[in-house]
Parts: structure tokens; C-alpha cells; sequence
């Protein structure tokens, strides 16, 4: 497919916001800001879903992805810093990025949080190379719907994951692919 120059301006808009973005990641990845950020977020979360605490309660560890920023226009990315905690103890540090393809246009903000219910799970991804999500083990994702009817007999899933805190406008349909790497 040649590029044509609407394509080209997209992918040059969506670059130079992307790099902008990357520069605010790694300058915002001063630990005790990110920490703070992340227990803000689980915070947030466990207000507005209180399904999400009792989750967490039963949780071998939670991955918090405080901001993550997503951005397109027919090529988009998103990315963002987080913090891993088990037993409510900082055990890691992670970065999740994305990029699609597609009929798609926007910018948005949200967080995420990944609920790890078993042990072999958390070792599963605490041990892998990067984890891709897509091809990861099950993930349920909870909305409100789901998270009404989340208790002992009907966790079933070793891994949830919560969006929140969704700000902006992000449209379209897009090919994309999710990873999440361990930050040294």
C-alpha cells in the first residue's frame, strides 16, 4: 500500500504525539511518583467498584497501570508505567505498550489493573519475557456487569483486569498488539 499524503500527515501527527508522550513516561517513572500514582488509582478504583477490593483481598498480586495514553490516526500506540504489588508490597516495576492499524482516530487516557487470583499465575508472568496480551492466558475483563456477580463460587479465571478512569475520545476499528515488559 502506498502511502498517501493524508496517510503520511496520520502517521506523522501520530508519531510526534506518541514521542511527546514517551518523553512525559520516562520522566513521570521516578518511583515514588509512579507509587503514588498507582496507589491513587487502586484507590480510585476500589471507590467506584467495590467488587475490585474483594478481588484484591483474594489476590496472589495486582499489576496497576495508573495512565495509560493511547493515540491514532490509521497507525496508533499506547503506553504507560506500572507498578506490581503482592502481599500490598511494591514487587516490580512494568511498561505497557501497544500499536494498531486500522480505520481509527483520537486520543484517550484510562488506567488498568490486572488481578492475579493464583499464585501459579503471578509466577507465570513474574517469570516470562514480556507478556503479550492476546496470546496471555484467559483474561476476564470486568465492567460493571460482571463485577456485580464476581464472589468465591463464580471466580473462575486466574487473571481479571479493571479499565478506569477513561478520559478523551479514541474511535475505530484496529488490528492491535499489547505488550507488558519488565522495567530493570
Amino acid at each position: 500500500m502506498i502511502l498517501t499524503k493524508p496517510y503520511l500527515r496520520g502517521f506523522l501527527l501520530v508519531v510526534a504525539v506518541l514521542s511527546s508522550f514517551m518523553h512525559i513516561s520516562a520522566s513521570a517513572a521516578d518511583k515514588t511518583v509512579l507509587n503514588s500514582d498507582a496507589e491513587a488509582a487502586l484507590k480510585s478504583l476500589y471507590a467506584s467498584e467495590p467488587k475490585a477490593k474483594q478481588l484484591a483481598s483474594q489476590s496472589a498480586g495486582i499489576l496497576v497501570f495508573p495512565n495509560i495514553v493511547r493515540a491514532g490516526f490509521v497507525v496508533g500506540g499506547s503506553g504507560g508505567d506500572g507498578v506490581l504489588y503482592k502481599k500490598e508490597k511494591v514487587a516490580g516495576y512494568y511498561n505497557s505498550g501497544s500499536l494498531s492499524v486500522g480505520l481509527q482516530a483520537g486520543i484517550q487516557s484510562f488506567g488498568y489493573a490486572v488481578f492475579f487470583t493464583s499464585d501459579a499465575a503471578l509466577k507465570k508472568f513474574q517469570q516470562s519475557k514480556g507478556w503479550d496480551i492476546g496470546s496471555a492466558p484467559t483474561l476476564v475483563l470486568v465492567d460493571s456487569g460482571v463485577a456485580k456477580d464476581l464472589d468465591t463460587t463464580t471466580l473462575k479465571s486466574d487473571i481479571y483486569a479493571f479499565i478506569f478512569d477513561q478520559k478523551g475520545l479514541m474511535a475505530g476499528v484496529a488490528l492491535k498488539g499489547q505488550k507488558i515488559t519488565k522495567v530493570k
